[in-house]
């Protein structure tokens, strides 16, 4: 058996040499399960008739001010751990004064999420309702958890923002940083291993496919870059293929584009523009 006493000894004299490995005395990060409910009760909120109780609902105004209720001190609470240990001063106050605001743009978010399942029932023939794209495409529960992130991302909230997306991230296989901008009826079809950057800014009834990744042109520099725009503009109504890469902070997709499957863009395309990957030569021997 290995020499477990040794190895923990390793470890633990390892910890003091670097300040992250190490959570401060009575610090508290915050809970990732505790999110993941936050998750669950924002979406029974706004989708009540597929993920909360609807058929023991009451009158939806008191089912919505009931959950509400239980979701604000969940969040203030979450949020209050999250600036303790980042060690900002008047952690509680800061927190419900963000609460505060996040759920007054809820039913903001309610009526841009519900342009993002008509546009996925309207984008993908083979769905058979807005029902059914509510209730069961991932595409859509990858914008809906982005989209609550980003108004947490926009107060500045450390950690809570991105530990959201990488929930929708881990169950989708859709990686959207909270901090991107995007805007109405946005549609992701199928979805595996889209990636979509901290700067990317993208506009109004935008389709992406499956593996599209709208990255930066060059990370080496790391932490340098930070709070520059290092991601790609996509304007409005482009049509983005499967496994294309657009990279780079000034790459700047133009209105109505289309983005053909496994291309390489990394300098601007024109509105209007219709842009291929040149084919590669198939053999076939019978």
């Amino acid at each position: 058996m290995a020499n477990i006493e040794k190895i923990a000894e390793e470890i633990s004299e390892f910890y003091p040499t670097s300040n992250e490995l190490l959570i401060k005395k009575d610090v508290t990060l915050p809970q990732r399960d505790e999110l993941k409910q936050v998750i669950n009760d924002l979406r029974s909120l706004l989708y009540p008739a597929y993920f909360g109780t609807c058929k023991d609902m009451g009158e939806p105004k008191d089912f919505s001010k009931s959950l509400l209720t239980s979701l604000y001190y969940h969040l203030k609470a979450q949020v209050t751990l999250a600036f303790t240990a980042a060690g900002e001063t008047a952690a509680a106050e800061k927190a419900t004064a963000i609460s505060d605001r996040f759920f007054a743009q809820i039913p903001a978010v309610q009526k841009v999420l519900y342009t993002d399942a008509i546009a996925t029932f309207e984008g993908d023939p083979a769905a058979k309702s807005v029902e059914e794209v509510i209730y069961s495409y991932p595409g859509l529960y990858a914008i809906f958890v982005y989209r609550v992130a980003h108004l947490l991302y926009r107060e500045n909230v450390p950690y809570i923002p991105r530990m959201m997306t990488e929930i929708a991230h881990s169950k989708t296989g859709i990686d959207i940083n909270p901090g991107a901008t995007i805007g109405e009826y946005f549609f992701i079809d199928h979805g595996t291993g889209i990636v979509i950057g901290e700067t990317a800014e993208i506009g109004n009834r935008v389709k992406l496919y499956q593996g599209v990744t709208l990255g930066a042109l060059s990370p080496r520099k790391g932490q340098k870059l930070s709070g520059t725009k290092r991601h790609p503009t996509v304007k409005d109504n482009v049509t983005i293929y499967s496994g294309a890469s657009i990279l780079g902070g000034e790459t700047v997709i133009g209105e109505g584009a289309v983005i053909g499957g496994n291309t390489f863009i990394t300098e601007s395309v024109a509105a209007g523009a219709k842009v291929n990957a040149k084919l590669p030569e198939l053999i076939i021997k019978q």
